[in-house]
Order: structure tokens, then sequence, then C-alpha cells
């Protein structure tokens, strides 16, 4: 079996990694902080560098076959955790209005800080898409 590079013509171009790599049915989705396509890391705070890096996401996802409700794992990145979760009902309303109302397991972790100094989130995940 041969791994795929899904690598979105919609984002950045990557240059050392890849958006994400198919392997058989199942997709690894990599960390992707709020960069744009010009990658920039948008302005607006954890909000705003959420639905970028969300968005960012789930536009790998699509290209490589899939749909939002094919994610089985996701894990956020966060240098303020405390910032998130006051943020967490409209982060919500956001992940609802991109994915659905259904999660996937998912794990939240404070660290230090990201590539990109101004980065505040990144999320990477894993889908399985069955079938297509």
């Amino acid at each position: 079996m041969q791994n795929q590079v899904i690598n979105p013509a919609t984002l950045g171009k990557p240059s050392g990694f890849a958006h994400g790599v198919k392997s058989g049915d199942t997709v690894y989705l990599g960390g992707q902080t709020a960069l744009d396509k010009d990658m920039k890391i948008v302005p607006g705070g954890i909000i705003e560098q959420f639905r970028q890096s969300f968005f960012n996401v789930l536009e790998t996802l699509r290209e490589a076959g899939g749909q939002p409700e094919d994610l089985v794992s996701v894990t956020i990145y966060l240098t303020d955790v405390d910032d998130y979760m006051a943020n967490g009902r409209e982060i919500g309303k956001i992940w609802r209005s991109m994915a659905g109302a259904e999660y996937p397991a998912l794990a939240g972790i404070g660290v230090s800080r990201l590539w990109q100094k101004e980065a505040l989130i990144e999320i990477q995940g894993i889908a399985v898409i069955q079938g297509r």
C-alpha cells in the first residue's frame, strides 16, 4: 500500500511537512496552526485562530476524500488553556457549524509555545474514510 501525500491547493504550500497523509482508509492530518493561504497567522485571538486551524484540518480531510464525521481523533495543542476554556462556548459553536454535533475522541494539551510564535493553537487529527 502506497501512502498518498495530501496538500490542498487552497492552503499555503507546505515546506518540510505535509498537510496530511492518506494510508489505506486512514488519513493522518498534520498539525495545523492558524496559517492562512499566505502562510501568515490570522489575527483575532483564540476564536479566530481556532476557526482557521480547524478549517485547515477539514480542508485537508476533504481533499483526501473525507468528511468531518470521519474524524476519529483530534488533538488540540494550546499555549493558553485558560483562554481556550474561557471561549469554549464560542469555539463549540464554531465546531458545530463546521463539523456537526458529533465529536471524535479529543485531547487538549497545554504547551509553552508552537512553531510560529504568534500561534495560540495547533490542531491535528486522524480520520478513517471507509469505502471512499
